[in-house]
């Protein structure tokens, strides 16, 4: 261990839930490893070992619904913008 650092077990239960929640979209890798304080690799291992979605011959496209959202919003802000626009456009040719 380096420069004091406490080494840290999880039961297999905890390392189980931990994967499921992943899985299901309810925490990320970086908020396990900041809540818990592991490493990003001791959560990939896990996730190796006990999930079928991160099996290492598996590759896995994930879109999370915050991403889908965030990109809607996104697109109707750009629709009011453009609206926006137009409107003024059409002010400064009138005057």
């Amino acid at each position: 261990m380096k420069n004091g650092t406490v080494r840290r077990t999880f039961s297999q239960e905890v390392k189980l839930d931990l994967v499921r929640k992943i899985e299901q979209g309810d925490l990320r890798v970086l908020d396990v490893v900041g809540t818990y304080g592991v490493s990003k690799t001791a959560v990939y291992k896990w996730l190796r070992k006990y999930s079928d979605l991160y099996k290492k011959e598996t590759r896995v496209v994930v879109e999370h619904k915050s991403i889908s959202k965030k990109n809607r919003e996104l697109q109707d802000h750009i629709k009011k913008l453009e609206q926006a626009l137009g409107q003024k456009q059409m002010r400064i040719d009138y005057l």
